[in-house]
């Protein structure tokens, strides 16, 4: 595709303006790079290396598109450039996409070796556990083989131990049938002269229950005579009781009125003295202050003392 040459021109200056500033730009990262140091400093040494690359290679395809347009009007070679980059962007995303593939792959791999490693384990397992199972199947039948050997003579044995204790058994059992036997006849003599002395007995008692009964009578008839004067003394001596309460409380009531009136007497005793004593206190105060009959005759006194003074004034 071209241009026109003014067109052409234009592009070309400001390409050359985009050159001089890459060229500037690039200067300064070399400066920063050669003043970076240290562990920090070489990580940002290494960034900024990259950023001069990179300036550099837009620097040389901005300096042939500036030669293009300055010689042919035309700007191909970006297109070049731009059909390049579309072309190693689908080449790394190619790239990236089969990187993943067979990442996801080798995981698939692994997966499936670990899972293959598992049942391997588990396997292996299974046969240890069927090599146990069998060995203890073994021990277990010799086990039982050994067992069955010892109680068969075990067997052997009891049959023979209780072949000889059931003959002595029988001998022992036939001694105590005899001695018991002759317990028995011992038991059936004794039980008879037992039964006779208890009838004796019995006789005896029954005889001696109906006379403590006739004796029983006649305490009960004599105690009932007893009773009966008992109970007719009672009587009489209730009767005699009852008077005498009646005598007492007469003189009871007779001693309360005696109290009564001596009561009465004292308290009038007491009252005329009483009044007695109120009849001369009182005449005292009206002597002492002159009231009633008292106040005339100081009056007179007191008179008569006036007319002898006068005479004795005239004299």
């Amino acid at each position: 595709m071209s241009l026109s040459h003014i067109q052409s021109l234009r592009l070309a200056a400001v390409l050359e303006d985009c050159l001089d500033q890459l060229d500037i730009l690039g200067h300064s990262l070399t400066v920063q790079i050669s003043r970076e140091q240290g562990t920090a400093g070489g990580q940002e040494r290494t960034r900024l290396t990259k950023l001069r690359r990179d300036c550099q290679h837009i620097w040389q395809h901005v300096f042939k598109l500036h030669l293009e347009l300055e010689e042919k009007q035309s700007f191909s070679c970006l297109l070049q450039v731009v059909e390049e980059v579309e072309q190693k962007k689908k080449a790394e995303k190619m790239q990236r996409e089969a990187k993943r593939a067979l990442k996801q792959r080798e995981q698939n791999i692994l997966r499936q070796q670990e899972e293959i490693k598992q049942k391997t384990e588990k396997l292996e397992d299974l046969k240890e556990v069927a090599r146990e199972l069998t060995r203890k199947v073994n021990q277990q039948s010799a086990q039982m083989a050994h067992r069955k050997m010892i109680l068969e003579k075990n067997s052997e044995l009891q049959l023979q131990l209780t072949q000889k204790e059931s003959s002595q058994s029988e001998k022992q059992l036939g001694d105590q049938l005899e001695l018991l036997q002759k317990q028995l006849k011992e038991e059936v003599r004794v039980h008879e002269e037992s039964h006779k002395f208890l009838q004796n007995q019995h006789e005896e008692l029954q005889q001696q229950l109906q006379q403590w009964q006739q004796r029983t009578k006649q305490m009960l008839q004599e105690k009932e005579q007893q009773l009966n004067s008992v109970r007719c003394k009672r009587t009489v001596n209730l009767d005699k009781l009852s008077d005498m309460r009646r005598k007492f409380r007469e003189m009871e009531q007779v001693v309360m009125e005696d109290r009564e009136e001596q009561e009465k007497l004292r308290q009038q005793q007491a009252l005329a003295r009483s009044a007695i004593k109120l009849q001369a206190w009182w005449r005292g105060c009206m002597v002492r202050k002159g009231l009633g009959s008292f106040k005339k005759a100081e009056d007179n006194k007191k008179g008569k003392k006036k007319k002898e003074g006068k005479k004795k004034k005239k004299k």
